[in-house]
């Protein structure tokens, strides 16, 4: 479960003059695996160090638009998103695309399954705006404010800190995800993630949560691409019956239930991940 600093850092050019940050980690000629971070951390968070070495994955995260050193992208939707991707994939040479999101990057890492091969959600957040009457009182006012009032809603979210975000994670994790988040390394490189990710201010953030707590634009049911969805069993703030629902509405989804762990599993079994990522099955 260590992070390690990127192998390599840098930003690509879009078309249209906007720019992505990126970070990679593992050989350059390794199978690529996109990685799609979660909510209010940059391109500087990995995950299986040592394993993408081992395993010959290439793997890129990269700095949605407004987080860290990508550009900006006003207005910008889940469904803008595959194609930041898609053209980065193209510059920076990656072909074939596996793609994994991790918590909020779910609906990101979603939206991308029509240009990869392979999708995985790891602690995904779910589809919360089909679901509302499922959630505590607090979350469900955040979602129904995001349906009636987006903008309103993104004002709300921009409020937030580095500091504030991780007070709201942490914490409240179970004991054995507190033991990986709270190791001095990784909190350095957690805590880095959220600064760098809030270096532009808070609003590509803001704009990430309304977009991941509203409707998602794409039709889940017509997924076309393997996804398996990955949860701790003593995860409760990621989705309300542990991706039970989201893993029916994906045709042929599988859904892997871990024991002993919440919502710390991308670190505690990366191994596990990027296998099940690289195959065919």
């Amino acid at each position: 479960m260590d992070v390690t600093p990127p192998a390599r850092l840098g930003r690509v050019a879009l078309p249209g003059g906007r720019a992505l940050g990126w970070a990679e980690w593992g050989p350059a000629s390794g199978t690529p695996v996109v990685l799609c971070p979660g909510a209010g951390t940059s391109r500087w968070l990995g995950f299986g160090a040592g394993v993408v070495e081992e395993l010959g994955v290439r793997l890129v995260s990269f700095d949605r638009p407004g987080l860290g050193v990508s550009d900006p992208d006003p207005g910008r939707t889940l469904e803008s998103w595959p194609a930041d991707v898609a053209a980065a994939a193209r510059e920076l040479g990656l072909g074939e695309l596996r793609v994994v999101g991790f918590s909020q990057g779910a609906p990101f890492a979603l939206a991308c399954a029509w240009i990869a091969r392979r999708v995985a959600v790891v602690s995904g957040a779910d589809e919360v705006a089909s679901c509302p009457e499922a959630l505590p009182e607090g979350p469900r006012e955040l979602v129904e404010l995001t349906a009636a009032d987006p903008v309103r809603a993104e004002a709300v979210f921009a409020r937030l800190t580095p500091t504030v975000l991780w007070d709201m994670i942490v914490p409240g994790s179970p004991a054995v995800d507190r033991a990986v988040y709270e190791q001095p390394a990784f909190a350095r490189a957690y805590r880095r993630a959220m600064e760098e990710a809030f270096a532009q201010g808070p609003a590509g953030y803001a704009r990430d949560t309304v977009l991941a707590m509203g409707r998602w634009p794409y039709a889940l049911e017509k997924v076309p691409v393997p996804v398996d969805l990955w949860y701790g069993e003593l995860d409760t703030s990621h989705s309300p019956d542990r991706g039970q629902t989201l893993t029916r509405r994906i045709p042929g989804a599988r859904r892997h239930l871990v024991p002993g762990v919440g919502g710390a599993v991308l670190w505690t079994h990366a191994r596990e991940i990027i296998q099940t990522l690289l195959g065919d099955a």
